[in-house]
Protein backbone atom coordinates (compact mmCIF):
# COMPACT_ATOMS: atom_id res chain seq x y z
CA UNK A 1 0.00 0.00 0.00
CA UNK A 2 3.02 1.97 0.89
CA UNK A 3 4.67 1.25 -2.64
CA UNK A 4 1.80 2.24 -4.22
CA UNK A 5 1.07 5.49 -2.64
CA UNK A 6 4.50 6.58 -3.09
CA UNK A 7 4.27 6.16 -6.98
CA UNK A 8 0.94 8.34 -7.06
CA UNK A 9 3.00 11.20 -5.59
CA UNK A 10 5.64 10.71 -7.93
CA UNK A 11 2.97 10.60 -11.13
CA UNK A 12 1.18 13.55 -9.55
CA UNK A 13 4.69 15.67 -9.31
CA UNK A 14 5.62 14.97 -12.95
CA UNK A 15 2.70 15.28 -14.02
CA UNK A 16 2.31 18.96 -12.59
CA UNK A 17 6.19 19.65 -13.83
CA UNK A 18 5.25 18.52 -17.56
CA UNK A 19 1.80 21.07 -17.43
CA UNK A 20 4.30 24.07 -16.32
CA UNK A 21 6.77 23.05 -19.01
CA UNK A 22 4.27 23.28 -21.40
CA UNK A 23 3.10 26.24 -20.19
CA UNK A 24 6.66 27.93 -19.71
CA UNK A 25 9.01 25.65 -21.32
CA UNK A 26 12.08 28.14 -21.80
CA UNK A 27 15.35 27.92 -19.10
CA UNK A 28 16.35 30.19 -17.12
CA UNK A 29 13.28 31.23 -15.10
CA UNK A 30 15.49 32.75 -12.59
CA UNK A 31 16.10 36.94 -13.08
CA UNK A 32 19.51 35.91 -13.62
CA UNK A 33 18.80 34.64 -17.35
CA UNK A 34 21.69 32.53 -19.31
CA UNK A 35 24.93 32.90 -17.53
CA UNK A 36 27.22 31.99 -20.42
CA UNK A 37 29.67 34.04 -21.35
CA UNK A 38 30.40 37.38 -18.78
CA UNK A 39 31.50 40.61 -21.03
CA UNK A 40 35.13 41.09 -20.09
CA UNK A 41 35.49 44.38 -18.27
CA UNK A 42 32.49 44.25 -16.63
CA UNK A 43 31.17 42.01 -13.43
CA UNK A 44 27.91 40.37 -13.88
CA UNK A 45 26.77 41.95 -11.07
CA UNK A 46 26.64 44.77 -12.91
CA UNK A 47 25.12 44.12 -16.21
CA UNK A 48 22.54 42.07 -14.33
CA UNK A 49 21.06 44.60 -12.08
CA UNK A 50 20.99 47.50 -15.19
CA UNK A 51 17.97 47.75 -17.33
CA UNK A 52 18.69 48.57 -20.75
CA UNK A 53 18.39 52.36 -20.57
CA UNK A 54 20.88 52.26 -17.45
CA UNK A 55 23.32 50.24 -19.29
CA UNK A 56 23.28 52.02 -22.68
CA UNK A 57 23.85 55.18 -20.26
CA UNK A 58 26.35 53.65 -18.75
CA UNK A 59 28.12 52.41 -21.95
CA UNK A 60 27.42 55.08 -24.48
CA UNK A 61 26.03 58.19 -22.48
CA UNK A 62 23.56 58.81 -24.97
CA UNK A 63 25.65 59.31 -27.56
CA UNK A 64 23.95 58.34 -30.89
CA UNK A 65 22.35 55.23 -29.03
CA UNK A 66 19.16 55.17 -28.19
CA UNK A 67 16.92 52.37 -27.26
CA UNK A 68 13.56 52.38 -26.61
CA UNK A 69 9.89 50.79 -27.13
CA UNK A 70 6.27 50.96 -28.51
CA UNK A 71 3.23 51.00 -26.23
CA UNK A 72 -0.06 51.58 -25.97
CA UNK A 73 -1.85 54.35 -24.60
CA UNK A 74 -4.31 51.54 -22.56
CA UNK A 75 -1.11 50.34 -21.17
CA UNK A 76 -0.27 53.58 -19.47
CA UNK A 77 0.17 53.05 -15.52
CA UNK A 78 -0.26 48.94 -16.16
CA UNK A 79 2.47 46.39 -15.66
CA UNK A 80 3.31 47.03 -18.91
CA UNK A 81 3.91 50.29 -19.38
CA UNK A 82 5.60 50.58 -15.74
CA UNK A 83 8.34 48.07 -17.68
CA UNK A 84 8.64 50.50 -20.68
CA UNK A 85 9.12 53.12 -18.06
CA UNK A 86 11.71 51.50 -16.00
CA UNK A 87 13.61 50.17 -19.24
CA UNK A 88 13.72 52.84 -21.16
CA UNK A 89 14.06 56.46 -21.68
CA UNK A 90 12.48 56.58 -25.45
CA UNK A 91 9.15 55.42 -25.79
CA UNK A 92 7.06 55.39 -28.87
CA UNK A 93 3.46 55.80 -28.61
CA UNK A 94 1.82 52.92 -31.40
CA UNK A 95 -1.01 54.26 -32.66
CA UNK A 96 -2.03 57.24 -30.80
CA UNK A 97 -0.61 60.09 -33.03
CA UNK A 98 -1.96 58.81 -36.18
CA UNK A 99 -4.60 60.56 -38.15
CA UNK A 100 -6.83 57.43 -37.62
CA UNK A 101 -7.17 58.25 -34.09
CA UNK A 102 -6.18 61.67 -33.94
CA UNK A 103 -9.29 63.14 -36.67
CA UNK A 104 -11.52 59.95 -36.58
CA UNK A 105 -14.18 61.52 -38.31
CA UNK A 106 -14.72 64.72 -40.83
CA UNK A 107 -14.86 67.60 -38.23
CA UNK A 108 -14.05 65.61 -35.07
CA UNK A 109 -10.59 65.76 -33.49
CA UNK A 110 -9.84 63.39 -30.55
CA UNK A 111 -6.52 64.35 -28.72
CA UNK A 112 -7.05 62.91 -24.72
CA UNK A 113 -4.85 60.00 -25.65
CA UNK A 114 -2.29 62.23 -27.85
CA UNK A 115 -2.41 64.69 -24.69
CA UNK A 116 -2.08 61.98 -22.32
CA UNK A 117 0.78 60.73 -23.69
CA UNK A 118 2.51 64.08 -23.89
CA UNK A 119 1.76 64.81 -20.02
CA UNK A 120 3.13 61.03 -18.96
CA UNK A 121 6.29 61.78 -21.01
CA UNK A 122 6.81 65.31 -19.20
CA UNK A 123 6.15 63.45 -15.67
CA UNK A 124 8.07 60.69 -16.72
CA UNK A 125 10.93 62.14 -18.13
CA UNK A 126 11.41 60.23 -21.32
CA UNK A 127 11.72 61.59 -25.05
CA UNK A 128 9.25 60.69 -27.62
CA UNK A 129 8.98 59.77 -31.76
CA UNK A 130 5.89 60.57 -32.57
CA UNK A 131 4.61 57.99 -34.98
CA UNK A 132 2.40 60.36 -36.71
CA UNK A 133 2.77 59.49 -40.48
CA UNK A 134 1.14 60.22 -43.71
CA UNK A 135 0.46 56.74 -44.23
CA UNK A 136 -2.10 53.96 -44.80
CA UNK A 137 -2.86 54.34 -40.97
CA UNK A 138 -5.78 56.84 -42.07
CA UNK A 139 -9.16 56.77 -41.04
CA UNK A 140 -12.02 54.38 -43.39
CA UNK A 141 -13.83 57.87 -44.57
CA UNK A 142 -10.54 59.15 -46.03
CA UNK A 143 -10.41 56.03 -47.90
CA UNK A 144 -14.45 56.12 -49.47
CA UNK A 145 -13.38 55.69 -53.09
CA UNK A 146 -14.78 58.81 -53.91
CA UNK A 147 -12.33 61.02 -52.51
CA UNK A 148 -10.87 63.64 -54.90
CA UNK A 149 -7.33 65.20 -55.10
CA UNK A 150 -8.46 68.21 -53.80
CA UNK A 151 -10.32 66.34 -50.55
CA UNK A 152 -7.75 64.41 -49.96
CA UNK A 153 -4.91 67.25 -50.21
CA UNK A 154 -7.01 69.39 -47.83
CA UNK A 155 -7.53 66.31 -45.41
CA UNK A 156 -3.95 65.57 -45.71
CA UNK A 157 -2.95 69.63 -44.75
CA UNK A 158 -5.57 69.76 -42.11
CA UNK A 159 -3.71 66.99 -39.96
CA UNK A 160 -0.43 67.52 -40.69
CA UNK A 161 -0.71 71.21 -39.58
CA UNK A 162 -2.95 70.42 -36.48
CA UNK A 163 -0.08 68.04 -35.56
CA UNK A 164 2.57 69.58 -36.12
CA UNK A 165 1.04 73.00 -34.33
CA UNK A 166 0.14 71.43 -31.12
CA UNK A 167 2.37 68.72 -30.50
CA UNK A 168 5.64 69.58 -32.41
CA UNK A 169 7.13 72.43 -29.61
CA UNK A 170 7.25 69.92 -26.67
CA UNK A 171 11.23 69.63 -25.62
CA UNK A 172 10.75 66.07 -25.48
CA UNK A 173 9.54 65.18 -28.87
CA UNK A 174 12.49 64.69 -30.54
CA UNK A 175 11.37 62.71 -33.96
CA UNK A 176 8.73 62.50 -35.99
CA UNK A 177 7.50 60.00 -38.65
CA UNK A 178 6.51 62.20 -41.80
CA UNK A 179 5.04 59.09 -44.24
CA UNK A 180 5.26 55.99 -43.52
CA UNK A 181 4.86 52.64 -45.84
CA UNK A 182 4.97 54.34 -48.96
CA UNK A 183 6.51 51.47 -50.90
CA UNK A 184 5.14 47.91 -51.50
CA UNK A 185 7.27 45.52 -49.87
CA UNK A 186 6.08 42.99 -52.39
CA UNK A 187 6.47 44.68 -55.93
CA UNK A 188 8.05 47.82 -54.87
CA UNK A 189 5.64 49.95 -56.35
CA UNK A 190 3.96 52.77 -54.73
CA UNK A 191 1.75 51.75 -52.77
CA UNK A 192 -1.87 52.97 -53.66
CA UNK A 193 -5.48 52.40 -53.03
CA UNK A 194 -7.93 49.99 -53.23
CA UNK A 195 -11.38 49.51 -53.86
CA UNK A 196 -14.05 50.13 -50.39
CA UNK A 197 -12.34 50.93 -47.06
CA UNK A 198 -11.38 47.25 -45.18
CA UNK A 199 -8.50 46.55 -46.94
CA UNK A 200 -5.09 47.64 -46.27
CA UNK A 201 -4.47 50.47 -48.45
CA UNK A 202 -2.77 53.80 -49.35
CA UNK A 203 -5.26 56.39 -50.98
CA UNK A 204 -2.79 59.80 -50.60
CA UNK A 205 -1.44 59.00 -54.01
CA UNK A 206 -4.51 60.15 -55.61
CA UNK A 207 -3.64 63.43 -55.08
CA UNK A 208 -1.16 62.66 -58.08
CA UNK A 209 2.25 62.75 -58.81
CA UNK A 210 5.42 64.77 -59.43
CA UNK A 211 6.47 63.93 -63.01
CA UNK A 212 9.03 66.39 -63.30
CA UNK A 213 11.53 63.49 -63.07
CA UNK A 214 10.99 61.51 -66.26
CA UNK A 215 13.16 58.67 -65.18
CA UNK A 216 11.09 58.87 -61.35
CA UNK A 217 8.03 59.75 -60.75
CA UNK A 218 6.96 60.36 -56.97
CA UNK A 219 3.76 60.88 -55.31
CA UNK A 220 3.34 64.36 -54.79
CA UNK A 221 1.49 64.16 -51.18
CA UNK A 222 5.05 62.68 -49.50
CA UNK A 223 6.65 66.24 -50.88
CA UNK A 224 3.07 68.12 -49.13
CA UNK A 225 3.98 65.82 -45.71
CA UNK A 226 7.51 66.99 -45.57
CA UNK A 227 6.62 70.27 -46.78
CA UNK A 228 4.68 71.17 -43.90
CA UNK A 229 6.67 69.35 -41.56
CA UNK A 230 9.97 71.04 -42.43
CA UNK A 231 7.97 74.35 -42.26
CA UNK A 232 5.91 73.50 -38.51
CA UNK A 233 8.59 71.15 -36.88
CA UNK A 234 11.79 72.60 -37.55
CA UNK A 235 12.93 71.78 -34.16
CA UNK A 236 11.85 68.07 -34.46
CA UNK A 237 14.04 65.01 -36.77
CA UNK A 238 11.73 64.09 -39.77
CA UNK A 239 12.17 60.18 -40.89
CA UNK A 240 10.90 58.77 -43.87
CA UNK A 241 9.99 54.93 -41.98
CA UNK A 242 9.35 51.82 -44.58
CA UNK A 243 8.33 48.12 -43.80
CA UNK A 244 9.02 45.09 -44.80
CA UNK A 245 12.06 42.23 -44.54
CA UNK A 246 15.02 44.49 -45.83
CA UNK A 247 14.21 43.79 -49.66
CA UNK A 248 17.04 45.30 -51.42
CA UNK A 249 14.58 46.74 -54.46
CA UNK A 250 12.48 48.58 -51.84
CA UNK A 251 15.12 50.20 -49.86
CA UNK A 252 17.38 51.30 -53.24
CA UNK A 253 14.20 52.97 -54.27
CA UNK A 254 14.09 54.60 -50.62
CA UNK A 255 17.70 55.90 -51.16
CA UNK A 256 16.57 57.66 -54.51
CA UNK A 257 13.23 58.89 -52.46
CA UNK A 258 15.93 60.56 -50.27
CA UNK A 259 18.02 62.19 -52.69
CA UNK A 260 14.92 63.47 -54.63
CA UNK A 261 13.31 65.47 -51.70
CA UNK A 262 16.56 66.58 -50.71
CA UNK A 263 17.16 67.98 -54.68
CA UNK A 264 14.28 69.32 -54.30
CA UNK A 265 14.64 71.41 -51.15
CA UNK A 266 13.09 69.26 -48.18
CA UNK A 267 14.59 68.25 -45.21
CA UNK A 268 15.14 64.47 -44.52
CA UNK A 269 16.66 63.47 -40.67
CA UNK A 270 16.75 59.14 -41.10
CA UNK A 271 15.40 56.15 -42.16
CA UNK A 272 12.98 53.86 -40.04
CA UNK A 273 12.98 50.16 -40.72
CA UNK A 274 10.15 48.13 -39.27
CA UNK A 275 11.48 45.20 -38.33
CA UNK A 276 9.02 42.81 -37.60
CA UNK A 277 11.10 39.86 -38.60
CA UNK A 278 10.86 36.20 -38.61
CA UNK A 279 13.18 33.98 -36.60
CA UNK A 280 16.25 33.24 -38.30
CA UNK A 281 16.27 36.03 -40.44
CA UNK A 282 19.95 36.99 -39.66
CA UNK A 283 20.83 33.43 -41.03
CA UNK A 284 19.62 34.46 -44.67
CA UNK A 285 22.26 34.73 -47.10
CA UNK A 286 23.07 38.50 -47.47
CA UNK A 287 20.65 40.44 -44.74
CA UNK A 288 22.85 41.06 -41.95
CA UNK A 289 25.28 42.64 -44.81
CA UNK A 290 22.43 44.61 -46.60
CA UNK A 291 21.23 46.12 -43.19
CA UNK A 292 25.00 46.91 -42.39
CA UNK A 293 25.21 48.33 -46.00
CA UNK A 294 21.79 50.57 -45.36
CA UNK A 295 23.66 51.82 -42.00
CA UNK A 296 26.90 52.83 -43.74
CA UNK A 297 25.17 54.65 -46.64
CA UNK A 298 22.38 56.46 -43.89
CA UNK A 299 25.70 58.35 -41.98
CA UNK A 300 28.07 58.65 -45.13
CA UNK A 301 24.77 60.50 -45.97
CA UNK A 302 23.88 62.48 -42.79
CA UNK A 303 20.86 60.61 -42.19
CA UNK A 304 19.91 58.81 -38.83
CA UNK A 305 18.83 55.41 -39.17
CA UNK A 306 16.33 53.88 -36.93
CA UNK A 307 14.84 50.28 -35.89
CA UNK A 308 11.54 52.04 -35.39
CA UNK A 309 9.28 48.82 -35.09
CA UNK A 310 11.63 45.48 -33.56
CA UNK A 311 10.44 42.32 -32.81
CA UNK A 312 10.90 38.52 -33.82
CA UNK A 313 8.18 36.51 -34.50
CA UNK A 314 7.54 32.43 -32.84
CA UNK A 315 5.27 31.53 -35.59
CA UNK A 316 3.23 28.22 -35.66
CA UNK A 317 6.14 25.54 -35.27
CA UNK A 318 8.68 27.75 -33.62
CA UNK A 319 6.86 27.89 -30.43
CA UNK A 320 9.15 28.04 -27.10
CA UNK A 321 12.45 28.73 -29.45
CA UNK A 322 13.65 31.48 -27.46
CA UNK A 323 17.21 30.62 -27.68
CA UNK A 324 17.18 31.35 -30.98
CA UNK A 325 14.83 34.47 -30.95
CA UNK A 326 17.40 35.89 -28.61
CA UNK A 327 20.12 35.34 -31.59
CA UNK A 328 17.84 37.10 -33.98
CA UNK A 329 17.71 40.08 -32.05
CA UNK A 330 21.34 40.33 -30.78
CA UNK A 331 22.35 39.81 -34.10
CA UNK A 332 20.42 42.50 -35.89
CA UNK A 333 21.38 44.74 -32.77
CA UNK A 334 24.94 44.33 -32.98
CA UNK A 335 24.96 45.56 -36.35
CA UNK A 336 23.67 48.85 -35.13
CA UNK A 337 26.05 49.16 -32.57
CA UNK A 338 29.01 48.27 -34.70
CA UNK A 339 28.00 51.54 -36.90
CA UNK A 340 27.27 53.60 -33.97
CA UNK A 341 30.54 55.63 -34.23
CA UNK A 342 29.52 56.96 -37.70
CA UNK A 343 26.28 58.14 -37.09
CA UNK A 344 23.08 58.02 -35.17
CA UNK A 345 21.42 54.58 -34.31
CA UNK A 346 18.23 54.56 -32.64
CA UNK A 347 16.28 50.91 -31.96
CA UNK A 348 12.70 50.85 -30.61
CA UNK A 349 11.11 47.51 -29.74
CA UNK A 350 7.88 46.53 -30.96
CA UNK A 351 5.66 46.37 -27.19
CA UNK A 352 6.82 44.86 -23.66
CA UNK A 353 4.70 41.15 -24.22
CA UNK A 354 2.97 39.19 -26.65
CA UNK A 355 -0.52 40.29 -25.56
CA UNK A 356 0.35 43.55 -25.96
CA UNK A 357 0.48 42.91 -29.61
CA UNK A 358 -1.28 42.58 -32.72
CA UNK A 359 -0.20 39.36 -32.93
CA UNK A 360 0.04 37.95 -29.81
CA UNK A 361 0.09 33.60 -30.75
CA UNK A 362 3.27 34.64 -32.98
CA UNK A 363 5.09 35.55 -29.47
CA UNK A 364 7.62 38.19 -30.88
CA UNK A 365 8.60 39.85 -27.91
CA UNK A 366 11.37 40.35 -25.45
CA UNK A 367 9.18 39.65 -22.28
CA UNK A 368 6.68 36.92 -22.01
CA UNK A 369 3.22 37.90 -21.33
CA UNK A 370 3.95 37.24 -16.55
CA UNK A 371 5.91 40.14 -17.66
CA UNK A 372 9.57 37.65 -17.13
CA UNK A 373 12.51 38.34 -19.27
CA UNK A 374 13.11 36.24 -22.47
CA UNK A 375 16.53 35.03 -23.13
CA UNK A 376 16.44 37.47 -25.86
CA UNK A 377 16.39 40.63 -22.90
CA UNK A 378 19.76 39.15 -21.45
CA UNK A 379 21.10 38.57 -24.48
CA UNK A 380 20.57 41.99 -25.58
CA UNK A 381 22.08 43.19 -21.64
CA UNK A 382 25.02 41.40 -22.30
CA UNK A 383 25.57 42.52 -25.85
CA UNK A 384 25.58 46.38 -24.65
CA UNK A 385 28.12 45.57 -21.56
CA UNK A 386 30.42 44.33 -23.97
CA UNK A 387 31.45 47.66 -25.48
CA UNK A 388 32.24 49.23 -22.49
CA UNK A 389 35.73 48.17 -22.38
CA UNK A 390 36.03 49.79 -25.36
CA UNK A 391 34.26 52.81 -24.37
CA UNK A 392 36.14 53.62 -21.63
Amino acid sequence: MKSVFHILVLFSFLFVISCNKNESPDPPDSPDGPVDTIPAGLPDSVWKSKTIQQLSQMVFHNENVYFGVASHYGLIGKPSGDTAVKEFSYLTPANDFKQSYIHPEPGVYNWEKSDTWINYSQEKGFIMRLHSPISPQCSPWVREDNRTPQELETMLNEYMDTLTSVYCHYSNVKWMDVVNETIDKNSGDWFGPKPGTDKWENPWPVIGYDSSDADFIVPEYIMMAFDIANRKAPEVKQIINQHGALEPFVWEKMKKLVFYLRNRGYRVDGLGWQAHVDLGWEKVEGNLERLDSLVKWCHENDLEFHITEFNVWLKEGDEYEYDRQAETFKAITKVLLDNRKSGFVGINFWHIRPEDTSNPQWDGTMWRNNLMPKQAYYEIKKLIAGYYVESK
